[in-house]
């Protein structure tokens, strides 16, 4: 799999364009692209609060979709681009799916499993794992989180 760094930001640039659009539907502005072969297989947002769905992640949205694209729970030689660092959940799906590389924007001191608190997607004792890059467009991300709790901060009596 080549690295291209300027398609890297490229991607995440339209991952925090989809961000972006999630704060219309109270949804926490976090957002994922799956790519295979420099195509986009499946872009979404955070849904949990529309579908009042735990699992309704931007990374579990995109794997899903891309895999029925495929025809495949393999996700072979997918790169993932993601707005802030996987939780446990996302990245233990990112594993199972066998994504080749995953690539994220903001750190998640709280709840990020890439890195973070834990490395779910390095960790030898899995079957498979996952090259991972964090800290693309940083700032970008992290403003968007920070203006949409600022937002909601000033919307609560």
């Amino acid at each position: 799999m080549t690295i291209d760094p300027a398609q890297d930001e490229q991607f995440m640039r339209m991952a925090l364009e989809q961000a972006a659009l999630a704060p219309a539907l109270e949804e926490v502005p976090i957002a994922a692209l799956l790519v295979h072969d420099g195509q986009i297989l499946a872009r979404a947002h955070n849904l949990r609060e529309t579908r009042q769905d735990p699992t309704a992640h931007a990374e579990i949205l995109v794997i899903q979709e891309a895999a029925g694209k495929l025809g495949t729970w393999r996700l072979i030689d997918c790169t993932l681009y993601v707005t802030l660092e996987p939780c446990p959940m996302c990245a233990g799906a990112i594993v199972q799916s066998r994504i080749a590389r995953t690539v994220f924007g903001a750190w998640d001191p709280k709840a990020g499993a890439c890195g973070s608190l834990m490395n779910i997607l390095t960790d030898t004792r899995l079957n498979h794992r996952v090259a991972v890059m964090g800290g693309l467009c940083e700032l970008e991300s992290q403003a968007l989180l920070r203006e949409f709790f600022r937002q909601r901060r000033r919307e609560t009596p």
